[in-house]
């Protein structure tokens, strides 16, 4: 129980690692350039982690009500990759980190999306739902809408992304499913690892990317974060909007708020430094800190409403 508890501390303090991480990337490069070219097998160890986690009550959702998890989806990949491509075309950004704010908007949600959810008080089961929903979607979708808005800036290897995706995302979801399946006590007893794991591979790939654009950190930083605070902020109310449009009770109108301004921008990062730049990655590392920051502000102050009665009960 001290263990979980310590590993319960550790994952929230996400942010933290994050910008211990990104300093140390800054000040001392090498520290953690030599993980370049091998950072994707480390995000798939975390994708293996989070599927030995899943059981099969967090699929049920998705069939018992499929419609609900079409229109989370729907919202997912219909509000960020556009809004990423008007926050670029606003800014004049240069094609490489106008394509990270794109591959920002095209990658599923993010798996501390959950997390949040349950810190809010919010639907965790729908946000469970959408979470594996995007990330079911995401070698197809992914390259797709990266495809549509970001050609106009260079050429983008559609293919090649979606077995990259399949590679590092669903092929160890999968296998991590499996384990779980034929080893599940075993797996129960360690569950609290995983999310350790996955927070400081997160922490890791921004610290990559810190380090890959030491050069050129101080003439785009500034006008990088505004970018990536509008893009969060847009995609945080975008949400919760579109969960009244679908006529959502409150409580779900926060989780759709916080599936859809949350981004897999790790996996994003990984995709970067695969396909385009490690200029391309900087948008992906600074929104992965970002959003984890105000996502966690939003839930202290919703978990605060809840417990003095305001939430309705999710039905």
């Amino acid at each position: 129980m001290k263990l979980r508890t310590i590993g319960s501390v550790v994952t929230r303090l996400l942010p933290v690692w994050v910008l211990l991480a990104g300093v140390v990337g800054y000040a001392h490069p090498p520290a953690l350039t030599w993980l370049n070219g091998r950072i994707e097998w480390l995000f798939a160890a975390t994708m293996l982690g989070i599927g030995a986690v899943l059981t099969p009550s967090d699929f049920r959702p998705i069939f018992r009500r499929p419609h609900l998890a079409l229109l989370g989806t729907v919202a997912q990949f219909g509000i960020m990759p556009l809004t990423g491509f008007l926050i670029a075309r606003a800014l004049h950004l240069p094609p490489e980190l106008a394509l990270g704010f794109i591959l920002v908007g095209s990658v599923p949600g993010a798996m501390a999306s959950n997390v949040i959810s349950y810190l809010a008080k919010a639907d965790v089961p729908y946000s469970i739902t959408l979470t594996t929903c995007s990330t079911i979607l995401a070698p197809i979708a992914t390259p797709a809408l990266t495809f549509v808005f970001g050609r106009t800036y260079v050429a983008i290897p559609f293919w090649p992304m979606l077995l990259n995706i399949v590679q590092i995302v669903i092929v160890p979801l999968v296998l991590g499913l499996a384990v779980r399946h034929w080893f599940g006590r075993a797996v129960e007893g360690i569950s609290w690892l995983f999310p350790l794991l996955s927070s400081i591979a997160i922490a890791l790939i921004c610290g990559l990317v810190v380090a890959l654009n030491t050069d050129k950190l101080a003439q785009v930083t500034w006008l990088v974060l505004i970018g990536v605070a509008a893009h969060n902020a847009i995609g945080l109310l975008g949400g919760y909007l579109a969960g009244r449009l679908y006529r959502f009770d409150p409580t779900r109108c926060r989780t759709l708020a916080i599936e859809v301004g949350m981004q897999n921008a790790g996996l994003g990062a990984v995709l970067a430094l695969k396909h385009f730049s490690a200029q391309t990655a900087l948008p992906n590392a600074l929104f992965a800190t970002w959003c984890i920051v105000t996502a966690s502000i939003l839930a202290e102050i919703w978990a605060g409403r809840s417990s003095h009665g305001i939430t309705v009960t999710s039905k």
